[in-house]
């Protein structure tokens, strides 16, 4: 379909909106970047239809030289800011050695809800009916006290509130890294930084951690760490950035403990840009440690 820069679109449950450079859903709107938006134009301009690597970089980076690999960056980080699944695509399939395809269904985006027809009304029921109605109901009857008497056990056996509240007490939501380097061409190192960071704390025994999934979804978004936060279910907040000089990285970590807004604990980690997935696997086993000290002395578990 013919798509216009300006023209709002629907695109599975988003609303994207080129003109301001943002999508929304359910209330919620996340500011993408000019790439990303003419990456997401160009897919949905050809729905349902494999787009080649080659014209997504003829369209999404004219007059620059990249190489295919951008390309990949770039539909892993669109996807994440969809809440998609490269596993169970909702919106961007892979088709190996041909390109992408946009799976979701792409429209015109209208403000008008939409009419969902009333139920006829029910006639009224007749005398086998209601013969049979009574006798479902005396059938029910031992049913019910059965289901009843199971959920008093049940409730009865169940852990004290106070337990269950200091069992999520131990929740940690990772937010994208901030790429603060000149140009901010280290964003691919920044989502590594984070994906990695969200692995090694779910592997912590006991500990909840939102999947990449929900944490991107908040990736450029302004919005205060106690609200991120009720959203996401979770106690504490994980986030940092990532600058660089010459042949040096840094990556700044701080822990934040949400209910209150104050920063618990925090560290800065420098590397040399030699093996940037070294980089990241070292600075993740050290955050991870740390988070985990520094969480069981404030749960006190």
């Amino acid at each position: 379909m013919e798509t216009s820069a300006a023209a709002k679109l629907r695109v599975g449950a988003w609303c994207v909106d080129p003109a301001l450079g943002e999508i929304g859903r359910d209330g919620d709107t996340v500011r993408l970047d000019q790439r990303t938006m003419r990456l997401l134009l160009c897919l949905a301009g050809r729905p349902g239809q494999i787009v080649s690597a080659d014209d997504l970089l003829s369209e999404v980076w004219p007059g620059v030289i990249v190489t295919p690999d951008s390309v990949y960056q770039a539909i892993a980080s669109l996807r994440r800011v969809l809440g998609d699944d490269p596993k169970q695509p909702g919106y961007i399939v892979t088709v190996p050695r041909q390109g992408y395809r946009l799976v979701a269904k792409v429209s015109p985006w209208s403000e008008e809800p939409v009419a969902i027809p009333a139920p006829p009304h029910p006639a009224p029921p007749s005398n086998a009916s209601r013969s049979r109605l009574v006798f479902l109901l005396t059938a029910c009857v031992p049913i019910v006290v059965g289901i009843v008497f199971w959920l008093h056990n049940t409730l009865a056996n169940e852990p004290h509130p106070a337990a269950q509240a200091a069992a999520t007490q131990k929740s940690i939501a990772v937010l994208p890294f901030a790429d603060l380097t000149e140009g901010m061409r280290n964003e691919t190192f920044a989502d590594g930084m984070t994906e990695e960071l969200i692995y090694r704390l779910s592997k912590i025994p006991g500990m909840k951690v939102p999947a990449p999934s929900a944490t991107f979804f908040y990736k450029n978004k302004q919005m205060a760490v106690v609200d991120v936060a009720s959203k996401l279910g979770v106690v504490y907040i994980l986030d940092g950035s990532v600058r660089k000089s010459g042949n040096t990285l840094r990556v700044t970590a701080r822990l934040i403990r949400a209910d209150n807004g104050f920063i618990i604990w925090s560290e800065t980690y420098d590397k040399p840009v030699d093996d940037l997935l070294m980089v990241q696997d070292d600075i993740a086993e050290a955050v991870t440690k740390a988070l985990k000290t520094t969480i069981a002395q404030s749960t006190g578990g």
